[in-house]
This record gives C-alpha cells, structure tokens and sequence, in this order.
C-alpha cells in the first residue's frame, strides 16, 4: 500500500495545559535531523502532577483527540500502536539526562510549517522576533491540532498554532547573562595599561600629507 503524506483527520485546536519550553525554533524554521521541508516548533514539557483543574481538563482532551485520530487512521487506541509508531505525548524519563526533563514529566514536539503567533501573557501582546523573550525554560502554553501520518514514519502528532509566554524560568540551555558572567570583574591598573598601549598600538599613523592612508 503506498504510503500518505501527513493528514490532518482533526481540525479542531485545542488548548495544552501549562508547559516548560524547550528547545524552540519559533523565529526560524529548521530541518529536521532526517532532513526534510523546515519546520517551526517547540517541545512542550509538562508536569501532569502541577496541573490545576482545569489544566487537567485540558489534557485530557488532548489525549482523547489524538486517541480518536489513532483508532480513525490505523484502527488502534494509542496505546496499542506498535513501538515503531511514534505518539504525540511521550514519557520525560526517555530524556532523563536532558535539564527539564526526568521522572514525572510528559512531552510532546509540536511543529508546524507556518510561523506560529506568539502573545504575551495578557493574550493580547504580541511578543517580537526576539529569541531572547522567548528560550528554553520559559513557560507557556500553545494552541494545538491532532493529525496522524503515514509517510516516511507512521505515528500521531500535535500540530503547532500559536503560543502565549506566560512567565519567566530558568534557562535550560546552559547559557547565562552576559551582565551577570562579569559582575564584578574589574581591570586591574596593570590591565588597564596594557589595554591602553593596545590602543595606541592599533592607531594608524598618519601620512606625511597629514592624510590617514587615503586614496
């Protein structure tokens, strides 16, 4: 049987429950490490235990979306999918040398071909194509779709509509404030004058014309 490009078989979008941001490419597209048309995207890492009401009202819609999508395409509940079939919400202990992942928490790559909007937390805000408002260990949340594929891989996914930032957190990539590296860090008198004679080192002389090396 030949094989199908991905198809959505669920248009409604749906609203994830609050997660930690890693590893996004909302600014710019990337491709995939198989290669492939560039996507944007995130992984959402949630903490089904911190959930509130109605964040858990949320998550269980996700799940029984992406069920009913599964049993429509391959004629399997989700958790009856062969291991070589990959599923939208995995375990974060399949990542638990990664910071912000481990034991208690749940994650899903949401990607889309389209740039998704992304708000502040007052819903409204629209957050501008700064990497540095948005990065790996922020929260937010994400409006998503439920689709499954049978193409190269065969499996369901969440497909990536928009974003809202909801607070700050954490890096998890490891890097810092380039203020903070060098709070404190002051240039000794030694330094000072050697950096001085670098200075006048790196001063063109001027031409006997009074001219500094023009044409």
């Amino acid at each position: 049987m030949a094989s199908t490009a991905s198809v959505s078989k669920d248009t409604k979008t749906y609203v994830t429950p609050i997660f930690r941001v890693s590893f996004p490419h909302v600014f710019e597209a990337r491709a995939g490490m198989e290669g492939g048309e560039p996507k944007f995207g995130l992984t959402a890492v949630f903490e089904p235990s911190k959930f509130s009401a109605k964040d858990k009202e949320r998550w269980k819609a996700m799940i029984a979306a992406a069920n009913e999508v599964s049993v429509g395409k391959f004629k399997k509940a989700l958790k009856d999918l062969p291991d070589n079939f990959k599923k939208p919400i995995r375990d974060g202990m399949e990542k638990e040398g990664l910071a912000g992942f481990g034991e208690g928490k749940k994650f899903g790559n949401f990607t889309t071909k389209f740039k998704p909007g992304i708000v502040d937390r007052d819903g409204k805000s629209k957050i501008v194509d700064d990497p540095e408002s948005f990065y790996p260990g922020c929260y937010a949340r994400a409006t998503v779709t439920v689709y499954a594929y049978d193409n190269k891989g065969k499996g369901i996914a969440f497909g990536l509509m928009n974003v809202q930032k909801l607070a700050d957190g954490a890096r998890l990539d490891s890097r810092s404030d380039a203020s903070e590296d060098f709070e404190g860090e002051d240039l000794s008198p030694e330094d000072k004058a050697w950096l001085a004679e670098q200075e006048g080192a790196a001063d063109p002389a001027p031409d006997d014309d009074g001219d500094e090396g023009g044409f």
